[in-house]
């Protein structure tokens, strides 16, 4: 709780994922990714297996105006999460499963089509190498800084504004980007359209 507070990080267990504990960190987003790569290579395709095209569903009118009415909602709860991660419950993590979530909502809401659409599976991609390549990038910038590898060494700034934390906020936004866009890529992988 002390190291927390020096570090003008609110939430003291982001502080312990970013800060105190950074390294272990990167350990699980590894994990995230062996099981990511595990599981789509597992899913893959065969070149003597046929995806069928999914056809249009039939979704309830109720279900396909709250699943549209809820998904920009979500969306910006998960930002939300993601932003504020060093200040309050939540974080990279959370916030990440959320955003996910919510782009699922158009699956719901509409079809696979209409996911598909939202869902370049190379743009995905690009991001989460780009959130898994900034969290490297800032842990060696902290023993570039004279310090260690994914050392806080950034200015503490303002405790209890956006800007608190030092690196805390930047390698909670990668986290967070990274577990948005595997989740997302992933989500759809392997799916026949079937319901």
């Amino acid at each position: 709780m002390r190291a927390s507070l020096a570090r003008h990080t609110a939430n003291t267990i982001a502080s312990v994922n970013f800060d105190q504990r950074a390294f272990d960190t990167l350990g699980e987003m590894s994990i995230l990714f062996a099981s990511v790569l595990g599981t789509v290579v597992l899913l893959r395709q065969t070149r003597d297996e046929h995806r069928a095209e999914p056809g249009p569903e039939e979704v309830a009118l109720p279900v396909r105006r709250y699943a549209l009415v809820v998904l920009p909602v979500a969306v910006l709860t998960g930002l939300y999460v993601i932003a504020h991660g060093q200040l309050s419950p939540g974080g990279g993590f959370q916030g990440g499963v959320v955003v996910a979530t919510a782009l699922h909502l158009l699956y719901l809401g509409a079809d696979y089509r209409a996911l598909e659409r939202i869902r370049p599976v190379g743009s995905y991609e690009a991001g989460d190498a780009l959130a898994a390549s900034t969290y490297l990038v800032l842990g060696l910038a902290g023993a570039v800084a004279g310090t260690a590898v994914l050392a806080n060494f950034l200015p503490y700034g303002t405790f209890n504004t956006l800007s608190s934390g030092g690196t805390v906020p930047l390698l909670n936004a990668a986290i967070g980007m990274e577990v948005a866009s595997r989740s997302v890529k992933c989500g759809g992988d392997g799916v026949t359209g079937s319901r």
